[in-house]
């Protein structure tokens, strides 16, 4: 497929909700790419992404594998429910298109490493969207750690989750994977894995859930051990009034904050080891949006924000902290050798 300097990326949405069309219009946005080819189930939600990203007849599609036959194609991105994008990732990476996947990017780490593996033997870019990545206060943060070594970690996400959600495919352990810790609870668990680089060496959990099959968590509170000799405690709330996001990361030198309310741009705020504190500038207009990431990331001008790596670390968490919280909060390991971070051999 063209993905030509010159030539607008040609993308198709794989999915039409909240999340395919707002990346779709960042992308439908930008001069380096255009939305050409929209796919989903729902015969309303596939007008509608049609209207407003003018995609002709001909080019809306109620089968993705017939888009990806038939439409003339160099990315997609995936923003469908968490247990497709396995399937769907690799069909579109065997069509010889870059990929943009919505988190997590499986929920299987059998699947994630075959992901890895495949996006690794490909001249494809696969990009996760992890948009903290691309906030200002969290790549201090991750500039902060990269020079010093965090030591203790607390990180919490608290929303109206499951009212919110209730009747929709989130709540369907079948289609989401899980429940809180696989949805919001993953952007969490990403910020505090990329931020400090550390390497997840063992997870116990303990869960509440809302379904009689115990698939589909409200909360979970997990502690994560790290192979640098770190630990972090993480709970996520899913049956909470409102939203506020934190993660608190000490180290010899003092402590980071980063916190936040709703979806609002996080703060960021510096204790020092007298226990002053210092509240750094942090320029929310520098933020980058996906869309923008993905186009320069398939041109090779710069890294994609998230890699697969990033979501591999995310689902080996993940599924460790389920399997955990099924065995009453055992210790369960994770495979340092698949979850490795940035700080291995600095």
């Amino acid at each position: 497929m063209s993905t030509g300097a010159t030539s607008p990326l040609r993308i198709g949405l794989l999915g039409t909700g909240f999340i395919g069309t707002r990346v779709g219009d960042q992308l439908h946005g930008h001069p380096g790419a255009t939305v050409t080819a929209v796919t989903d189930v729902d015969g309303a939600a596939l007008s509608s992404a049609g209207d407003t990203f003018g995609v002709p007849g001909e080019r809306r599609y109620t089968d993705y594998r017939t888009m990806f036959a038939e439409a003339p194609l160099d990315a997609v991105v995936v923003g469908t429910p968490h247990t497709l994008h396995y399937e769907q990732i690799v069909d579109a990476l065997d069509a010889d298109l870059h990929v943009l996947c919505d988190k997590p990017l499986t929920t299987d780490l059998g699947d994630a490493l075959d992901v890895r593996d495949r996006v690794e033997a490909s001249d494809r870019t696969l990009m996760v969207g992890y948009q903290r990545h691309l906030n200002p206060a969290f790549v201090a943060a991750r500039e902060r750690w990269a020079e010093r070594d965090p030591r203790w970690l607390t990180a919490e996400v608290t929303q109206d989750w499951v009212d919110r959600f209730e009747g929709t495919w989130r709540l369907d352990p079948d289609l989401s994977g899980g429940g809180y810790l696989y949805d919001t609870g993953s952007h969490l668990l990403d910020a505090l894995l990329w931020t400090t680089g550390l390497t997840p060496t063992a997870v116990s959990a303990r869960m509440s859930f809302v379904d009689d099959e115990r698939r589909v968590d409200e909360r979970a509170d997990l502690t994560i051990r790290f192979a640098e000799g770190a630990t972090a405690s993480v709970s996520t709330f899913g049956a909470a009034p409102c939203t506020r996001e934190h993660i608190h990361g000490w180290d010899d030198d003092g402590a980071l904050y980063l916190s936040g309310r709703e979806w609002e741009p996080r703060d960021l705020l510096e204790i020092d080891a007298e226990s002053g504190e210092h509240r750094p500038f942090v320029d929310h207009s520098a933020v980058r949006d996906k869309g923008e990431a993905f186009v320069a990331a398939v041109r090779g001008e710069r890294p994609p924000p998230a890699t697969v790596q990033d979501g591999v670390r995310v689902t080996a968490v993940t599924e460790a902290a389920y399997e955990s919280a099924r065995e009453d909060g055992a210790w369960v390991d994770v495979d340092a050798d698949l979850a490795v971070g940035t700080r291995t051999g600095r």
